[in-house]
């Protein structure tokens, strides 16, 4: 019966001796990642783990994180990731909610985990990040992988809560192996293939795209800890990276870095999570010299839904076309189909959709009304049936009537030379209801002109779209796999 660790087991079949994963000058091979993910199994299985209890993991990237991902699988219990950076009152609430009963957390998280866990009952199990046999203690590997249907979850990933509280929403064994069977095809690796670990492994674009394809198909993974812009293209060079993996944030920061080094191993670069401005994308692969696919998932999604595929005509500012097994549709309000060009919600339908959320039968029933997931992204679809992300449905400013979709002026900011980082968003106006907001941080030494920047886009957009009120900060916050969170962005009101 499918459980994702098997890719873990069959490849240490395959390739005991390659490398696995990589944290600096430090390998773990296959066959190592296997038995210490087997003897974490064994010392859960003893310690009473049952098929189906939750896990708290909260480690960043690092090679325990792995082991005990998989160990964990492997008992039959379900990983809930948390993000390590997060404060006590955080991490209650996801053990809380998830019911998790066991947290391994490294040290540098524990200040927010031993409250957590006094207040939910939840055991702490310490963490060496490099080191997990103290975890599995003297135990023997334990010799099978637990069996789990196909409606068994696997992980519990909960999603970033624009509005209310974050759900939990359940991704199966077979949503995750189906889903990184797909992309593994679609970014056709292989065991030579030198993947760059540098998305969270805690969220699931890390997660299903980077450490799960790599450990299915033999490839080492190369872990980074914490995303930044001079280390990763040292780690690229050093290790002979072929595929890199980012958000947005990631690519215009490795742009704007001075540092030249030997990128050339490069074959492949993907970005997910938001938008990929074109100016951005344009930059980077003149730069690097590396084509770069774009492509859409979400939490609820396992988590690709499409892409830019290798084998077809690619189209900058398109996500691409669905991949195997999923199909779409581009939903008016009153949920029928839209004609193609015209802007609609996206709605997801294939392998890939979600069990459900964790314990929220009603928010399940309202995302997922008729088997067709609705995305809350609105999105139109071209007459050879690509994708092109317009907005989140819930980002759109409607301006004395008119709608004006934030990306829209996003791309145009993004293309003047002083611009690092920019986020649109709309604020309340007395008599026009919202009015355009924008946020920007500026390349190094650049000056602040806001008459002038205000203009750029000016000549470029209607006369209803252009800012009115232009702010410049310092940084923008950034969710953990590197998203800007409008919703966080502190601008006068």
């Amino acid at each position: 019966m499918p459980n994702l660790a098997h890719n873990v087991v069959l490849a240490a079949a395959r390739h005991p001796h390659r490398p696995a994963l990589r944290l600096g000058e430090r390998i773990w091979t296959y066959r190592e990642v296997d038995v210490l993910s087997a003897r974490v199994a064994a010392a859960l299985t003893a310690d009473g783990l049952r098929p189906g209890d939750r896990v708290g993991l909260m480690l960043p990237n690092v090679p325990a994180f792995v082991v005990l991902y998989y160990g964990i699988l492997r008992a039959g219990g379900t990983v809930v990731p948390i993000n390590p950076l997060f404060k006590a009152r955080e991490v209650e609430y996801y053990l809380a909610d998830s019911g998790a009963d066991r947290l391994f957390v490294v040290d540098q998280a524990m200040e927010a985990a031993e409250p957590a866990a006094r207040a939910t009952g939840a055991r702490l199990v310490r963490v060496d990040p490099t080191d997990v046999t103290t975890v599995a203690g003297a135990h023997e590997p334990l010799p099978t992988v637990c069996d789990r249907d196909d409606g068994a979850t696997a992980a519990i990933f909960y999603t970033s809560g624009t509005t209310g509280r974050p759900k939990g929403a359940e991704l199966t064994h077979h949503n995750l192996i189906r889903n990184v069977d797909v992309v593994t095809r679609l970014f056709d690796l292989t065991e030579r293939d030198v993947v760059l670990g540098c998305l969270p492994l805690f969220h699931i674009f890390g997660q299903g795209c980077a450490m799960n394809t790599a450990l299915k198909q033999g490839a080492c993974l190369v872990l980074i800890p914490r995303f930044d812009p001079g280390e990763v293209l040292r780690a690229v060079a050093r290790h002979r990276v072929t595929v890199f993996e980012g958000v947005p944030t990631m690519y215009a920061a490795l742009l704007a870095h001075p540092e030249d080094t030997d990128t050339s191993s490069l074959r492949l670069c993907v970005s997910g999570g938001a938008s990929l401005p074109v100016p951005v994308l344009h930059g980077f692969e003149k730069r690097f010299d590396c084509a770069v696919l774009e492509g859409f998932g979400m939490s609820e999604c396992s988590p690709v839904v499409s892409f830019n595929h290798p084998d077809r005509p690619r189209k900058p500012g398109s996500v691409g076309t669905p991949v195997e097994g999923v199909e779409v549709r581009v939903l008016a309000p009153d949920g029928t189909p839209v004609p193609r060009g015209e802007t609609g919600e996206l709605a997801v339908r294939g392998h890939n959709v979600m069990k459900g959320y964790w314990n929220r039968p009603d928010a399940t029933a309202e995302t997922v009304p008729d088997g067709w997931l609705r995305t809350g992204d609105l999105v139109r679809e071209d007459e050879d049936g690509y994708l092109f992300v317009v907005d989140r449905k819930k980002d759109m400013i409607i301006r004395g009537g008119y709608n004006i979709y934030p990306r829209e002026i996003e791309e145009v900011l993004y293309e003047h030379p002083d611009v690092l980082e920019a986020a649109v968003l709309g604020i309340p106006h007395d008599t026009l209801g919202e009015d355009v907001a924008v946020a920007v941080v500026l390349r190094p030494g650049a000056e602040q002109r806001p008459d002038e920047l205000r203009r750029f886009v000016k000549d470029r957009v209607a006369p209803y779209k252009y800012p009115r009120h232009i702010h410049y900060l310092d940084t923008l916050p950034k969710g953990p796999s590197g998203k800007i969170l409008k919703r966080e962005i502190d601008v006068p009101r």
